[in-house]
């Protein structure tokens, strides 16, 4: 009888989740996308009498399918990011940590997705690790990880990069190594209209 409840809480749920994550989606540039929640019989256990699969359909018109099959690196990153904001409004943890949800992606996409995180910020802590400067524009704080040997162990540091240190950290996530008065200046104006959103 438990597991009979569980069952039809599940389905209202997955049904809520799998309209609400579509709906994300639109905002992340996955237009037409769609995803949806299947509950899939199984023997009755702990767990209850089903088990749960993610469809997905990345393109409009698309079949749904298992998520795990068919959904690139870029569209898991946006999947995931859609799916935690979603539930975020759920639950009361006051910090979210995305681990490079930016991952197969770039250039407008990445831009979407420092909104997205940014938006997340007004209602949670938001950490970020990432590696596009399109992301990282977006952030209030901005952080630099770098690791160096010490013989048998190695030492991570943590500093936070702020005006100018901030800028040419933006702009060599841009051009690499070497730092030319164009990426300082497309650096620049990336900050401001991150700033301007």
């Amino acid at each position: 009888e438990v597991a009979k409840q569980l069952t039809a809480t599940r389905k209202q749920a997955a049904n809520q989740l799998g309209r609400d994550t579509s709906e994300r989606m639109q905002g992340l540039a996955m237009e037409g996308a769609k995803f949806a929640v299947e509950l899939l019989t199984s023997a009755a256990g702990v767990h209850g009498l089903e088990h749960i699969q993610f469809l997905v359909a990345a393109n409009k018109g698309g079949d749904l399918r298992p998520m795990a099959k068919v959904a690139s690196g870029g569209e898991l990153s946006r999947i995931s990011l859609a799916l935690q904001v979603v539930t975020s409004r759920l639950t009361s943890v006051p910090t979210l940590v995305f681990d490079e949800v930016d991952s197969g992606i770039g250039g407008r996409v990445a831009e979407v997705v420092g909104k997205t995180l940014r938006e997340l910020g007004q209602r949670y802590q938001v950490l970020a690790i990432t590696h596009l400067p399109q992301v990282a524009a977006f952030g209030n704080q901005h952080w630099q990880v770098s690791k160096q040997d010490m013989g048998s162990e190695t030492l991570s540091h943590l500093h936070e990069l702020v005006a100018m240190a901030r800028t040419e950290e933006i702009a060599r996530m841009l051009g690499g190594e070497t730092i030319t008065a164009t990426t300082l200046q497309h650096a620049e104006e990336m900050l401001l209209q991150a700033a301007s959103h």
